[in-house]
């Protein structure tokens, strides 16, 4: 289940959501193919983060996509949010688990094959691994890892596994060929004119 949605990881940057608005970007991504959400702002409140989530909430009910919050357990919990997601500066992630509970899904960030490793009995549900490449969405990533890495840190973990970091349509087979389950994007759907039909665009295997 939790490998299927990652094949399309969309995470929302409100910036680059413009004047559509995150709730509306989200709404027609998943009409076009993501089939995970995570809702990502660094510079909202928990209580904005929570009314956003909510309403996000809505707009995915019934449609089997997952929604998950970055970095704000509480947010995730009280929006009735379906997981959350960490770093590796915000604490163990046996924490994270036994703030969630046992049913919400729980994403790690990891940048090295030691991290992957060390996260396989830590109750996480799922590994982000990058950055792949260089990306303007997340000013203080770490050094990108590129196919190379990517692949010797999804041959690491038996856990479901995401790429994050630059990635756009051309990279899905690479991600794909890396032993990943999927990609996670910001601005390559967040960023468009059409967010449904960039967002199906991954899936078809067409190129911009």
């Amino acid at each position: 289940m939790i490998r299927d949605s990652l094949r399309l990881y969309l995470v929302t940057d409100p910036d680059l959501c413009g004047e559509v608005g995150v709730v509306e970007t989200v709404r027609r991504a998943v009409a076009g193919g993501v089939s995970m959400v995570q809702l990502r702002d660094k510079t909202a409140t928990t209580s904005q983060r929570i009314t956003i989530a909510r309403a996000l909430v809505e707009v995915l009910r019934g449609t089997g996509v997952p929604l998950i919050v970055n970095d704000d357990l509480q947010a995730a919990i009280q929006s009735g949010a379906d997981g959350a997601h960490i770093g590796q500066s915000d604490g163990p992630p046996e924490r994270a688990r036994a703030l969630l509970g046992p049913d919400r899904i729980l994403g790690l960030s990891c940048e090295t094959v030691e991290r992957v490793r060390a996260a396989e009995n830590s109750g996480v549900d799922y590994l982000g691994l990058g950055p792949v490449f260089a990306t303007d969405s997340k000013a203080d990533h770490e050094r990108p890892i590129g196919f190379t890495g990517l692949a010797e840190m999804a041959a690491a973990t038996a856990l479901p596994t995401v790429a994050i970091g630059g990635l756009k349509q051309q990279h899905f087979a690479p991600v794909m060929a890396a032993g990943a389950d999927g990609l996670a994007v910001v601005s390559a759907i967040c960023g468009q004119a059409n967010p449904q039909h960039a967002a199906a665009r991954f899936l078809s295997g067409e190129m911009q």
